[in-house]
């Protein structure tokens, strides 16, 4: 089973999230420096396109209730405002005993994955579905 979410990033996404995690490194606000890097250009935070996948997870599969427990993260290729997003989560393996879910999480831009991983979320029980409702 899998779900997916997708997320234009814009500027202002990058500028708010920059001023709410104080995030404010170069690469992402100065367009002069950043042509000078590998990059040729301003990017968006990788954890900003990580946070897509996030979307995916908390709204869409587990969804409302799930909460983190882990993730991994393998950046691939950058994101630029502009780039739509497409966050996908696929069912790994269940540990009903744990109350877990393992999903492996990729995140691509047009054909290219950008950002590859793993996540564990708890997932909630049946009393707290019914508290969600």
């Amino acid at each position: 089973m899998s779900a997916e979410f997708a997320k234009t990033i814009t500027e202002a996404d990058i500028l708010l999230f920059g001023a709410a995690t104080g995030d404010n490194q170069a690469l992402h606000f100065d367009e002069e420096y950043a042509a000078k890097t590998q990059f040729k250009g301003r990017i968006a935070h990788g954890i900003l396109s990580a946070g897509v996948i996030s979307a995916a997870l908390g709204n869409r599969l587990p969804g409302p209730g799930a909460v983190y427990v882990a993730q991994t993260l393998r950046f691939k290729a950058p994101v630029r405002a502009g780039d739509t997003l497409h966050a996908k989560v696929t069912i790994k393996e269940l540990l009903p005993e744990k109350k877990r879910v393992v999903l492996d999480t990729v995140a691509s831009v047009k054909d290219t994955t950008v950002l590859v991983g793993e996540a564990t979320m708890m997932v909630p029980g049946k009393a707290d579905t019914e508290a969600l409702s």
